[in-house]
């Protein structure tokens, strides 16, 4: 794996220092606000515009990129997203900060599809699945390092000091991506399927994206709130996140494999069905000492693995050549779940209290649950042996859906 990440070490340098900025930007505006006193559905409707902003970008920046290349392209909205990240500190927060978001979910969708691009030109299939492994871990460990950052209550006596601190690691990430020698990819286009055809073909796979994406953007906006609406302090919010988010990494695969050798579907269910009890320990037992961390951990390490098991279950019912466009659409469905989940939520908080978070969670979780049993009943299984190897996968943009094809080329080598 080592050699094969090697020559795009640069790559992965930038999105790591993208995740740390961005994933600490993220936790501490939802901090920000509470500790300000806004009400749950604001900071909902905050998370929400990242999202929104994310979904446009995918759907955009390609012609962007078309037009000025990869370099140029990720350094402007490398600079904007840094730009954006310090005008936080200059408004007054909530409705002000929306746009705001919505911009930087606008550029975070541009650098990854620059980077992943990049990294579809520069793998060959005898590396594809090491390159994509190297991509996540460099994602994930982006993430948990922001988190930690959170411990550092840096915003204690100077309040801008979290937004420099996140500028600059966003501006940073460019750096090793404007002194690359790595020639500029050929913008790779994959059309995704339209949700009409993608529920056609895998109705288990649509609902389970679009309830993951409801799910988890409502988790990475609310997450720290419940936390300290459960009377815990900043550290303990940053300490939570971290285990989720490390507990989804540690069990992804082996999860993964078990769907391999069995109904993919039942897996499906039983995962659905599991996080609908860990959700509700959460929500009801998660204050209790010495548990939050474990129920986080279990929580992150159940959902992390959804969405890669619902883009199997998909694959399972496609042709090769579908898949990339299939992957892609799955993608933008996931987006948009995440767009309308934070709000949602944030009304949750707002009539039970914190415990509505996990409530709203569980509920979307138990329905995709329901759906799965009855899918059951009205389609026959597709044999084990039949079924497409599950992959990790991570939830950026449709482009991420080229470099999503370990399978199929080592399969035709």
């Amino acid at each position: 794996m080592i050699a094969a990440v090697l020559p795009v070490r640069a790559l992965l340098v930038a999105i790591l220092m993208l995740m740390a900025g961005g994933g600490f930007l993220a936790t501490e505006l939802s901090i920000r606000l509470e500790t300000g006193g806004s009400r749950a559905l604001m900071i909902g409707a905050v998370g929400m515009s990242y999202f929104a902003g994310l979904t446009a970008g995918s759907l955009l920046i390609a012609r962007l990129i078309e037009r000025v290349g990869h370099i140029r392209t990720f350094a402007a909205v490398a600079s904007l997203f840094a730009a954006t990240t310090l005008a936080f500190a200059l408004l007054p927060g909530g409705l002000a900060w929306m746009p705001l978001r919505f911009i930087n979910g606008f550029c975070a969708a541009g650098v990854f599809i620059c980077l992943e691009s990049w990294l579809n030109e520069r793998a060959e299939p005898s590396s594809r699945g090491s390159m994509l492994a190297g991509y996540m871990i460099a994602l994930y460990s982006g993430q948990a390092i922001g988190q930690m950052l959170l411990t550092l209550d840096l915003g204690a006596e100077a309040p801008a000091l979290p937004f420099a601190l996140a500028a600059m690691l966003i501006t940073l990430a460019a750096v090793p991506v404007a002194l690359t020698r790595m020639p500029a990819p050929t913008l790779t286009k994959a059309r995704p399927l339209p949700i009409s055809a993608l529920y056609a073909v895998s109705p288990l796979g649509v609902v389970g994206t679009v309830a993951t994406g409801l799910m988890f953007g409502s988790f990475y906006a609310l997450g720290a709130v419940y936390v300290l609406r459960q009377g815990a302090d900043i550290a303990q919010a940053a300490w939570f996140m971290t285990a989720v988010i490390l507990g989804g990494v540690a069990l992804q695969w082996p999860l993964g494999k078990l769907s391999d050798r069995f109904d993919r579907r039942k897996v499906i269910v039983a995962l659905y069905g599991s996080t609908v009890l860990t959700s509700l320990a959460l929500g009801f037992g998660g204050g209790i000492e010495g548990l939050l961390l474990p129920l986080g951990a279990a929580f992150g390490g159940l959902g992390f693995a959804l969405y890669p098991m619902c883009v199997a279950h998909t694959n399972d019912h496609l042709q090769p050549e579908q898949r990339v466009s299939a992957s892609g659409g799955l993608v933008l469905l996931y987006s948009m779940g995440a767009a309308v989940g934070p709000f949602a939520a944030g009304g949750a908080i707002q009539l039970l209290g914190p415990e509505g978070l996990f409530g709203f969670i569980a509920l979307c979780a138990a329905g995709t649950s329901g759906f799965g049993v009855w899918r059951q009943w009205h389609a026959a299984p597709v044999p084990a042996e039949d079924q497409q190897r599950f992959r990790m996968l991570p939830r950026t943009t449709p482009m991420v859906a080229t470099l999503d094809r370990a399978g199929d080329e080592e399969r035709a080598a």
